[in-house]
């Protein structure tokens, strides 16, 4: 009989590694991710004489009882269901269990955050204040117009290949979560950005194995970092004078919001982004919902007369 009462050296485990690989398509962080998860349960179920098999619906709620009075915070606490509830799918698709016992549990209220958004202006400001007189400068001033003119993840910078460019028809090709492919429009004046900076680039031998990368470090002649890039967009927006807390994902954000200010459908927005569901898109209408509000409260003469009074 199958070991059911822990995640480790378990056949069971191991075909659930290949069915989120293979069939699941998931990304490898993601994979160690919801096996971290299934161990933290597989560990308290061990505590409680139960296994994997053989999970109450009432071993559940007081694992997760337990997770709320570690101070686990509810978003943390819904990633670790969402993988949990992968693997019980899993186990009931592959003929191990009839009942899914994940199916009635509910997952922590997150309620809806908005995330922090840059004016254009703002962005001009921080691009504007990249110091050209250094190596690296012109390379800082491509990848921040990137981070926003096409609204990459910083993963997705990282990794961006020569052979992803078409850069006369206007497109690059994007690999994002799980491997998959999109293509994304690029301005004009990214294409310019990045022809300056593949002048700088070509004083640079890159490590074998590297030719291929659009972005590097000219310390280390490797592809570049998602720290380094973090650090970049830290370093320029202190330098800029912008007192927001802003990082690579700030640009994405403000790509989307812009997009929908501007007249862009969500679906569109969906597809530039690489987002697999709509619902993830719609955080986009509710900051644009948002900031009409504040419009209307700021300039309604109603609002106006009620602030002199």
């Amino acid at each position: 009989m199958i070991d059911k009462n822990t995640g480790k050296n378990n056949p069971m485990m191991d075909k659930y590694k290949r069915y989120l690989r293979l069939e699941k398509a998931v990304s490898p962080n993601t994979v160690e991710a919801y096996v971290r998860d299934v161990d933290t349960l597989g560990a308290y179920l061990l505590g409680e004489g139960r296994g994997f098999l053989d999970v109450r619906l009432e071993d559940l709620h007081h694992f997760i009882a337990g997770l709320h009075d570690k101070h686990i915070r509810p978003r943390s606490q819904a990633r670790m269901l969402s993988g949990i509830r992968s693997f019980y799918r899993f186990l009931q698709l592959d003929g191990y269990i009839e009942v899914d016992p994940t199916a009635l549990i509910e997952s922590p209220h997150l309620g809806r955050h908005l995330p922090d958004v840059l004016a254009v202006e703002e962005i001009d400001a921080i691009i504007a204040s990249v110091d050209l007189s250094k190596a690296e400068g012109q390379r800082d001033r491509a990848l921040l117009e990137m981070l926003y003119s096409c609204g990459l993840r910083v993963s997705e910078l990282c990794n961006l290949r020569f052979n992803d460019l078409y850069l006369p028809e206007g497109f690059i090709r994007v690999e994002g979560k799980g491997g998959k492919q999109r293509l994304v429009p690029i301005s004009p004046r990214a294409v310019d950005e990045l022809k300056l900076y593949f002048q700088e680039r070509s004083s640079i031998t890159p490590k074998r194995g590297h030719e291929d990368y659009v972005f590097l470090s000219f310390r280390r002649s490797s592809k570049l970092s998602r720290i380094t890039v973090f650090h970049i967009v830290k370093v320029q927006t202190e330098a800029a004078g912008i007192r927001k807390t802003v990082s690579p994902h700030t640009f994405r954000h403000s790509f989307a919001t812009h997009l929908l200010a501007g007249g862009a459908s969500l679906r569109a927005i969906q597809a530039m982004l690489g987002h697999a569901s709509i619902t993830t898109t719609e955080i986009y209408s509710h900051i644009d919902t948002h900031r009409m509000r504040e419009e209307i409260l700021t300039c309604h003469p109603r609002n106006i007369k009620y602030k002199k009074s």
